[in-house]
């Protein structure tokens, strides 16, 4: 292997997701701690928001599932903030910055909440990735073989303990499949290109790291060379990870690096709040190594740094810098032309807003965008869609809302300031604040079910309701001033001090008003179908305009009659929604867009 092939290759990236708890933090920690026990210095450097592990302690890990001389590739970058909001947040042209991806999966609990969530952004970044089913281990009767390979410790198990651990993985390769993805165990994998490679393994003893660093050390190989090839000595190109205030700095940088080099003295353009920030780089600081980190001083001074590596920027001008956002080194080409590449890659995480709807903040420009395109699908307009923590004026303009439910703010992963936390108390302006995208967006609309079920309700006390009774033989208890008759409900609300009409020749002949109703003797306000009650109706005479027999109507005004047919059919119960429906049919018989 010539030097030439490979010092124009960089590290792969690996970002590493999953359900919180399943374990991703343990299985970094497992690679990491791995590397250093081998026992070399420089077996593992630590980078801002990243752990470079070289090829040679890869393979040492990995034994005789990676051997040196089969790569090219100068080891694995793994993102140290695991989690989909890192990787969210780390996106670089237009997709995801992470090369290849580890979705943590706790074999006994299968797909959760957050892998959904995972899959999906996988899905639409399109990263490669492989399932570590975690803790293997866990597996009753499970007989551990600390840092083994996962293939000869799975075959010397007890049949036992192997069936239920295939029951678990089976269920996740349904699970997989479910979410449109073809899989299997990796070792019975032929393309990985075609299907997704199932790895059991366990952070906790090791076994099957070895397995998981040889998918991933050969995904990379076989199917991300030319992806890896960069331009050596070029500008850098990165993406900013954090915004952080350090002290004797001010506000710093971390950013991955993925392409070019980043020098101390350079001048970069970092995408910001409201345009790119032109500013030239102070200091580039790496973490001390881990023996020195008690040390007051936490970083050592780098002159320069080459992708793919972390690194953390001092620059003056930073604070509007925005997590998500690219980095960019003006180094050969004009200073113009820098800023209009940053200004284009912002440009493809525009969220299209409206003159309506809510207002959305978000940790970083990848979650920010992730949100947008939730939201869209669940078709909830976007005011003003931001990255940073929820502030006065997010309020104030969530305040500006004409309709209930879009005086809302959707707060993914942020803080609330607490000159904020005080105009919301002092507002009718909901908060809802989440760190899984989906729970939000759930949040919300069940407040807008309930918004509208409270309206809905609000409308039907003041609609008119219909009904349909019919006057009793034999109980007439007075004629006229007012007429006391017996009637029976045969549908829908009667309700007291409402209009009665009698259809003659389905021409509707007002005959008075319900001035009384009496159920057994008591006063009741409204009497509901099926029921036998006394009525007092102010105007007709018994025997004149009404009789013995006859079919009398509650009278709905027209536009009630539109308003219970096209928006509360399905809030009134269906015997009222039969007496609309008779009404309805006697009015178009003469009038055929009556209450349309």
């Amino acid at each position: 292997m010539s030097d030439n092939s490979s010092s124009s290759l960089r590290t792969p990236i690996v970002a590493v997701l999953g359900h919180v708890d399943h374990g991703k933090t343990s299985l970094l920690d497992k690679i990491r701690g791995s590397a250093v026990s081998e026992g070399e210095a420089g077996a593992i450097t630590q980078h801002i928001g990243a752990t470079a592990v070289p090829l040679e302690t890869v393979s040492e890990m990995a034994g005789d599932l990676v051997k040196v001389e089969d790569f090219d590739l100068p080891g694995l970058l793994f993102i140290d903030t695991p989690g989909h909001h890192s990787f969210s947040t780390l996106r670089s042209r237009g997709g995801a910055l992470a090369d290849i991806a580890i979705l943590v999966v706790d074999v006994n609990d299968g797909f959760q909440p957050q892998t959904e969530e995972a899959i999906d952004i996988l899905r639409r970044t399109g990263t490669p990735f492989v399932v570590a089913a975690n803790k293997a281990d866990t597996t009753p009767g499970w007989n551990p073989n600390p840092d083994s390979p996962i293939k000869p410790s799975y075959d010397g198990q007890s049949d036992n303990a192997r069936k239920r651990l295939d029951e678990n993985l089976y269920r996740i390769i349904g699970e997989l499949s479910d979410a449109g993805f073809s899989a299997d165990l990796y070792w019975r994998v032929q393309n990985f290109q075609r299907n997704i490679g199932v790895i059991p393994v366990s952070a906790l003893t090791g076994e099957g790291v070895p397995d998981l660093l040889a998918v991933l050390m050969g995904l990379s190989q076989r199917f991300m060379k030319e992806e890896m090839e960069i331009d050596v000595g070029g500008p850098g190109k990165g993406t900013v990870l954090e915004v952080k205030e350090e002290r004797g700095f001010g506000s710093t940088l971390d950013v991955v690096v993925y392409d070019g080099i980043i020098r101390e003295g350079d001048t970069i353009v970092v995408g910001g709040k409201d345009e790119p920030i032109v500013t030239e780089i102070r200091a580039l600081l790496q973490p001390r190594p881990n023996a020195e980190i008690r040390v007051e001083k936490r970083f050592d001074r780098v002159e320069e740094v080459g992708a793919a590596a972390g690194v953390k920027i001092a620059a003056p001008d930073l604070d509007d810098a925005i997590a998500g956002a690219p980095v960019r080194v003006v180094r050969d080409q004009p200073l113009a032309d820098v800023i209009e590449a940053v200004e284009s890659e912002l440009a493809e995480i525009e969220v299209e807003t409206e003159d309506n709807g809510v207002v959305v903040k978000a940790d970083t420009l990848g979650s920010l965008e992730a949100m947008a395109n939730a939201l869209k699908e669940a078709e909830v307009p976007i005011l003003r869609a931001e990255v940073g923590d929820i502030a006065p004026r997010d309020v104030a303009v969530a305040g500006t809302a004409n309709q209930p439910e879009e005086k809302v703010i959707l707060g993914f992963n942020v803080d609330v300031l607490s000159n904020a936390e005080r105009e919301l108390e002092n507002s009718d302006v909901r908060l809802f604040n989440d760190d899984v995208i989906y729970q939000l967006i759930e949040e919300y609309e069940g407040f807008v079910e309930e918004l509208k079920r409270a309206q809905q309700e609000t409308i039907l006390d003041k609609i008119v309701r219909p009904a349909r009774f019919r006057v009793l033989e034999d109980h007439v208890f007075r004629q006229s001033n007012p007429a006391v008759v017996g009637v029976e409900v045969m549908s829908g609300t009667m309700k007291n001090n409402m209009r009665v009409v009698k259809f003659e020749n389905n021409e509707p002949q007002r005959v008075g008003e319900l001035s009384g109703i009496q159920e057994q003797g008591d006063d009741v306000s409204q009497a509901r179908a099926g029921t036998r009650v006394s009525v007092a109706i102010d105007g007709p005479t018994v025997g004149r305009q009404i009789d013995e027999g006859d079919e009398l109507w509650i009278e709905l005004p027209e536009k009630h009659a539109k308003i219970l047919e096209q928006e509360l059919r399905d809030e009134i119960p269906a015997d009222e929604l039969e007496a609309l429906s008779g009404y309805l049919s006697k009015q178009r018989s003469r009038d055929p867009f009556w209450g349309k």
